[in-house]
């Protein structure tokens, strides 16, 4: 065992008898910690009554929500192909657990601790022919275990910017050896490939093969129901809807004055807030906001229960941002001002509807992509968020001609889905 991996492992090992502590509130790294209790019982219960080692079976694994697109996307493209196999998906993060439980795996659960008795029984339980990463989420003592026992791993829709601190110090020379044992590095760009290379894979395992979230945005847009209770409410308007997603408090500080100076010289279209983290609090600071610029905002929940939206909704619970953008006009996405990063930019791009978001998109390529497409817009404090809405809100021909912009971006990039499963089918073979 190289000596980063021993050291890691003494870690994790030292660190676990404060997992109770660790249980303790509301928190995602509580919740997770509570949620992975009992997993290895659960995935031994699921083998047991479920697990037919004729059928080949495959391991997905994704951290949280946005790598879990680029999963599920390819999942269901290997399903499709070969329906026999038992697929199962775990997952880390608790934000995850809502989403992983649809999915379309026969069992998902959180990922169980990568100590190696921990991993050893879950690969005794399930037995996986293929282990198949997301994005960027490798785990040595998992990769080493799974690669001793013959099993085929590969990380796919895989990205490594030329920033990444996985090319240097500690990071690297722990992870070196778990992407070194994957058999297949399928990475978004050739400038990701070839950055494999800095992490010892060798090019004989490094392929392109795009990223799957655009597959997985493109097959919700088409889902889509205009009719569904969630949807029509919001029809019927002869106004323009400003859908604004994953805002945090600073979004929101320049989001809502400038909606308010654009009121006052007769833009005023129907706003749906869509907070990150809808909390009581949280909530309650928004609605106040709102309510001190002459907003008289309508929680989602009383819409669904037969409220009118008006022209302010205040969205309180979460998975349904990715619809709701099929009544935009015009999107704002948020994380563009703060350090957590801007959220997604796809949903609303693939249904046509032109973006708006801060400056700080570095995290997100397709922000910059669909800025050079003319699909979407960046506001800075040197070009204010009215001055950059005001020609979007005011300008049919503009607006419709972003929004085709950005659909088109999105579709250009579609088929991603499809390369991965092939893999998966490829190196299924080698297995068997």
């Amino acid at each position: 065992m190289p000596l980063p991996e021993t050291l890691y492992t003494l870690a994790l090992r030292a660190a676990r008898p404060l997992l109770p502590l660790a249980a303790r509130g509301d928190g995602k790294l509580a919740r997770s910690v509570r949620g992975r209790s009992g997993v290895l019982a659960r995935m031994e219960a699921w083998a047991a009554a479920h697990r037919d080692p004729a059928r080949p079976l495959v391991w997905f694994h994704a951290p949280s929500v946005g790598e879990g697109l680029q999963a599920r996307a390819v999942l269901q493209a290997f399903r499709a192909r070969r329906p026999e196999a038992q697929v199962v998906y775990t997952f880390f993060s608790a934000s995850a657990e809502r989403f992983a439980a649809g999915v379309g795996a026969d069992h998902a659960d959180y990922l169980p601790i990568d100590l190696a008795g921990d991993i050893r029984r879950a690969l005794d339980a399930l037995r996986p022919d293929v282990i198949a990463f997301s994005k960027t989420d490798v785990w040595p003592v998992l990769t080493r275990e799974a690669a001793a026992r013959g099993v085929r791993l590969a990380l796919l829709s895989a990205t490594l910017p030329a920033g990444s601190s996985r090319l240097r110090g500690p990071a690297r020379a722990l992870l070196g050896p778990a992407y070194a044992r994957l058999d297949v590095v399928a990475a978004i760009s050739a400038e990701d490939a070839d950055r494999f290379a800095g992490l010892n894979v060798p090019s004989r395992r490094r392929q392109v093969m795009g990223d799957a979230r655009f597959d997985q945005v493109w097959a919700r847009t088409a889902a889509a129901d205009l009719a569904s209770p969630l949807l029509r409410p919001f029809g019927g308007s002869d106004g323009m809807t400003l859908v604004a997603g994953s805002t945090w408090p600073a979004d929101e500080d320049r989001l809502i004055p400038a909606l308010a100076r654009l009121a006052a010289d007769g833009l005023r279209p129907r706003l749906i807030l869509v907070p990150h983290e809808p909390t009581p609090d949280y909530l309650a600071r928004s609605d106040a906001a709102l309510r001190a610029t002459g907003r008289a905002p309508v929680r989602l929940s009383a819409v669904d229960a037969g409220t009118g939206p008006g022209d302010t909704v205040l969205v309180d619970r979460v998975g349904v941002l990715g619809d709701l953008y099929a009544v935009a006009d015009v999107a704002y996405v948020g994380g563009g001002w703060g350090t957590a990063g801007l959220h997604s930019v796809l949903e609303p791009a693939a249904f046509g509807v032109p973006v708006l978001f801060g400056p700080r998109h570095a995290n997100a390529r397709e922000a910059a992509d669909l800025i050079r497409a003319g699909g979407a817009f960046e506001a800075s404090d040197a070009a204010p968020l009215e001055t950059v809405l005001r020609p979007i809100l005011s300008d049919d021909e503009r607006r419709t001609h972003a929004g085709a912009a950005a659909r088109a971006y999105v579709a250009s990039h579609l088929g991603a889905a499809e390369r991965g499963a092939r893999i998966i089918q490829d190196l299924l073979v080698q297995a068997r």
